[in-house]
């Protein structure tokens, strides 16, 4: 048993969640574990594990037993993107980001949208991507070149998106662009563009510091025309729905943080325990164990925050959506700012060998960085949670002191 396992009770976990838990487990360490090194070698895109996903029902976790998944919720598949993580981020991030591309259509879709695209999203024969992000439009979603003109029955992309996670292998991308100019936020509406829409073209792909299996690239689009109901909710919704999105996104990728950041504790421990100085094991060095007790103590409190945003997507609108916004990014915040401190005190605990590729920790250290930039830097996530906490506030009645 784990150290994860010992707090199990206190976080509502049905049958079910240790099931799926377990189950991502064994697929991590008897699948991917073998194939993370390589993978991030390489540079290429794992598709042998997405077909083991596939063959092993992982990509259903995120969708309704209505479209072929398997109707477990968000936590779930917080755990599995866990599990798959602490051993290999690029894997876990397939789990992540077909959630990411396709929670615009469960959210705003029609259900011929639902029905035409979910149940091969949901089995993973095909794979989604997100287009938010633009070279001169990160965080600032309202400057936007991308546009969308109506043309009778057609809609007709011209642009550019940047940074696109699974650019060139997903088969359907959920594209935010302009229909309306000089209104801001409410002038973005969201479109699905199969890969093969005309006019739609996929750039170069960047050379990464970390998760090197992902393809990150550029996407193009000249007079890309797409059906008319192929737009997502009405005209000026766009905003709202990525905003929604990513409340319910951003748990993916803390969950991707929180488990690099416990496999390099696990691989860290493991590694004092069987290190020799001095006729012992180097984990009976007391600053040793020190570093060791504060990664864990971070983990695990990191863990519990995220997990509550867990819940709380699975209960739906029981849970205000400010709520679930200022939950949503503080576990994000904690999460990834934890993966890339544990990690850079794993290649420290490790020395010399940390520094190396032979050792997988400085792996999870290059990986780590990124889960604090994408999906909404660090620095956002904390200006979301102060504005979100003011505004309650400015609600409640000041303490009598």
């Amino acid at each position: 048993m784990s150290a994860v396992d010992t707090a199990t009770n206190f976080w509502g976990l049905s049958e079910t969640h240790l099931e799926i838990r377990e189950h991502a487990r064994g697929v991590a360490r008897q699948f991917v574990a073998p194939r993370a090194h390589d993978i991030d070698a390489n540079g290429e895109f794992p598709q042998d594990i997405r077909e083991i996903f596939m063959e092993q029902g992982l990509f259903g976790l995120p969708f309704s037993e209505e479209y072929g998944g398997t109707g477990t919720g968000a936590l779930a598949l917080i755990m599995a993107i866990e599990e798959i993580s602490k051993v290999c981020a690029t894997s876990g991030l397939l789990l992540a980001v077909q959630e990411l591309g396709s929670l615009p259509i469960k959210l705003a879709g029609t259900d011929a949208q639902k029905d035409a695209w979910l149940p091969r999203l949901a089995s993973g024969e095909w794979l989604a991507a997100y287009g938010l992000t633009e070279p001169e439009s990160g965080s600032d979603s309202a400057g936007m070149r991308t546009t969308a003109v109506r043309d009778g029955d057609e809609y007709v992309l011209n642009g550019g998106k940047r940074f696109i996670t699974n650019a060139g292998v997903a088969d359907v991308y959920v594209v935010f662009a302009k229909t309306q100019q000089d209104v801001g936020h409410k002038g973005i509406s969201a479109f699905i563009v199969p890969a093969d829409a005309p006019g739609f073209s996929v750039g170069k792909f960047e050379k990464k510091m970390g998760i090197k299996g992902s393809t990150t690239g550029e996407l193009f689009f000249d007079d890309c025309r797409i059906p008319a109901e192929n737009i997502l909710g009405d005209e000026g919704t766009g905003f709202t729905l990525a905003m929604q999105v990513l409340d319910r996104s951003r748990p993916g990728v803390a969950a991707q943080g929180l488990g690099i950041a416990g496999g390099a504790i696990e691989y860290a421990g493991k590694y004092l325990l069987e290190r020799e100085q001095f006729g012992k094991p180097i984990a009976h060095q007391q600053g040793l164990q020190w570093m060791l007790a504060d990664m864990e103590t971070r983990t695990s409190a990191a863990r519990e925050l995220l997990y509550r945003a867990g819940h709380m997507i699975d209960a739906g609108s029981e849970v205000p959506q400010p709520t679930l916004t200022r939950y949503s990014a503080m576990a994000k915040l904690i999460c990834t700012d934890v993966a890339m401190d544990v990690t850079t005190d794993a290649v420290q605990l490790l020395g010399g060998y940390g520094y190396i590729q032979e050792y997988p920790v400085e792996r999870m250290m290059r990986d780590a960085k990124i889960t604090q930039i994408y999906e909404g830097t660090n620095q956002v996530q904390r200006l979301v949670i102060a504005r979100n906490l003011l505004e309650e506030l400015k609600r409640t009645e000041p303490i009598p002191f």
